[in-house]
């Protein structure tokens, strides 16, 4: 299970650990993912996924998973995500 956000594409970063000494080693900053489940207003359906915080914060501003995944850019989204996205646009058109 790789460490990316399904919804944002956000993975580890490299950077240093910088001692008192001034002394550097490499180390890996990890993305804050959680497992949530979201719900799709117009499928009725609930999905799980794995993403950050920040990512969580995002669909709540939005208005929910349908309207975060309509302005979501297709490269960020897993392939998953973009299934969702694709159902979800499909079910719009034809209501």
């Amino acid at each position: 299970m790789s460490r990316v956000c399904e919804l944002t594409g956000k993975g580890p970063m490299t950077g240093n650990t910088v001692s008192h000494a001034n002394n550097k080693s490499r180390r890996r900053f990890l993305p804050n993912l959680n497992e949530v489940t979201l719900i799709s207003d117009v499928l009725g359906q609930s999905f799980k996924f794995r993403v950050t915080a920040a990512a969580l914060r995002s669909v709540d501003h939005r208005g929910g998973l349908d309207a975060y995944l309509a302005k979501a850019r297709d490269e960020e989204l897993s392939p998953a995500a973009l299934k969702i996205k694709k159902d979800i646009a499909k079910a719009q058109a034809s209501a």
